[in-house]
């Protein structure tokens, strides 16, 4: 029974992972601009990705710490090296916004995680 939660879990972990691709490319297609607060998001992530992180280039109307833009840096630059992107493609809009897809997938196997410390397995039934 343990062998089919892993198959249920891959299943489902992929479909989400599909959906938020479809979702992500439906919405990228739709807003090649900026939208919404990403108006102010958009350059400190730009900034923070070619490098720039004082403080004196920190935009006033932002209220969150820069942590989502350090682990973007984290995750765009090394594929900007392993695959030979420009800092263009790899600071790009649509790039930023993949980085919240991969965190979607995480937050979904997070869920799963806290569903199993919540919820254990009663073994009287397995």
């Amino acid at each position: 029974m343990a062998q089919l939660e892993g198959y249920y879990f891959s299943a489902a972990l992929s479909c989400t992972f599909l959906v938020s691709c479809l979702l992500f490319s439906a919405f990228s297609r739709a807003l090649r601009e900026p939208y919404m607060d990403e108006i102010f998001h958009l350059p400190q992530a730009q900034r923070y990705c070619e490098g720039h992180f004082s403080l004196s280039q920190w935009d006033p109307m932002i209220t969150t710490l820069p942590g989502l833009y350090l682990v973007s840096v984290g995750v765009v630059k090394p594929a900007s090296w392993i695959f030979g992107w420009s800092e263009h493609v790899v600071c790009s809009i649509g790039m930023l916004r993949f980085v919240n897809l991969l965190f979607s997938v995480g937050n979904f196997y997070l869920l799963y995680l806290l569903f199993r410390k919540v919820q254990p397995r009663n073994k009287e039934y397995f």
